[in-house]
């Protein structure tokens, strides 16, 4: 094995403790999706034991996705395939158009508010800046959160799925146009109030060290060869790393990010490595990832499209 590659597979195997669910959620958007969101329970046990997650934990973490309805199963015979719900695939398609999207979105210049105007408990206001945060939002104070531009019904539909849905009428949405005066703030001091960017940008800069040694290394010996098994291990973690970054950015045009933003530079490693693992993780994928009856689900062509070559930041070296 690739020694970079082995370094992370068995730097994620030795973690004390793991977030499986979240993992899970990462297998799901990236593989399991693309072959119509459904697997049988055997099946992602086999894919994910590797990684050193008993089949107690996944199991364990499985059941807790369907209560928190992520997933419900569909019974076939006397197994079952475990299936995204409506809501979960929205989250999911939400997720994806983050991930594997060329660029951010072009800024209208306009932010997106959302406003606490009637009164929320303590654990409700913390379980509402919890689910914007990860959503991307900043707080300005604790009744105003602001995003440059988020889909704010989506937003509301993904408060919803995270339990929020009685606390929406304490909640106001609103666009809000740039009006300043001369004298006024500038967009750049609210980035400096809403946001933490510094903690943001170190936790890109930890991600580009830990997967460009492998990327560099396959770019070095172009004849080197990676297990289907580990490709798609080092894919899902890398997804998964990915993912949770993106969660927490709130994807700020380029006029109001720092000079060499080194979130521009982790997106470009992860479509590059990404591409690279693609065809041994997928065939890994076609002779592991099965259904309950038995037969092994083809992969919709629509997916095929992810991390497009048409990139603006292609000049960017890495």
């Amino acid at each position: 094995m690739i020694a970079p590659i082995k370094q992370r597979l068995d730097n994620f195997r030795q973690q004390r403790r793991v977030q499986a669910g979240s993992l899970i959620i990462s297998a799901f958007g990236d593989a399991i999706v693309p072959r119509g969101g459904r697997i049988w329970l055997g099946s992602l046990i086999r894919l994910l034991e590797p990684l050193a997650l008993s089949e107690r934990l996944i199991r364990t973490s499985v059941f807790r996705l369907a209560r928190e309805e992520w997933l419900r199963t569909e019974t076939v015979g006397r197994r079952a395939d475990y299936v995204l719900t409506q809501s979960g695939r929205r989250r999911f398609d939400e997720a994806s158009r983050h991930i594997y999207a060329s660029h951010a979105p072009i800024w209208d210049r306009r932010w997106r508010l959302v406003l606490v105007v009637n009164d929320l408990d303590a654990k409700a206001r913390d379980h509402l800046r919890q689910a914007l945060f990860w959503q991307g939002f900043g707080a300005l104070g604790s009744d105003c959160f602001v995003h440059p531009s988020a889909d704010l019904t989506a937003a509301f539909d993904a408060l919803v799925a995270e339990g929020l849905g009685t606390h929406l009428d304490c909640l106001m949405p609103l666009l809000a146009a740039d009006s300043r005066s001369g004298l006024s703030a500038n967009d750049a001091d609210l980035v400096r109030r809403a946001w933490n960017l510094h903690e943001l940008a170190a936790a890109y800069a930890a991600f580009v060290a830990t997967y460009l040694p492998i990327l560099a290394e396959l770019r070095r010996d172009r004849q080197a060869e990676v297990d289907g098994e580990d490709a798609f291990l080092l894919r899902l973690l890398l997804i998964h790393d990915y993912r949770r970054l993106l969660l927490r950015d709130p994807e700020l045009p380029d006029v109001l990010l720092p000079p060499d933003w080194p979130g521009q530079k982790a997106r470009l490693l992860c479509k590059d490595l990404y591409r690279r693992l693609l065809p041994a993780s997928e065939a890994h994928l076609a002779s592991t990832l099965v259904l309950a009856d038995g037969s092994t689900p083809p992969v919709d062509p629509a997916y095929a499209d992810r991390f497009p070559q048409d990139d603006p930041l292609l000049a960017i070296s890495l």
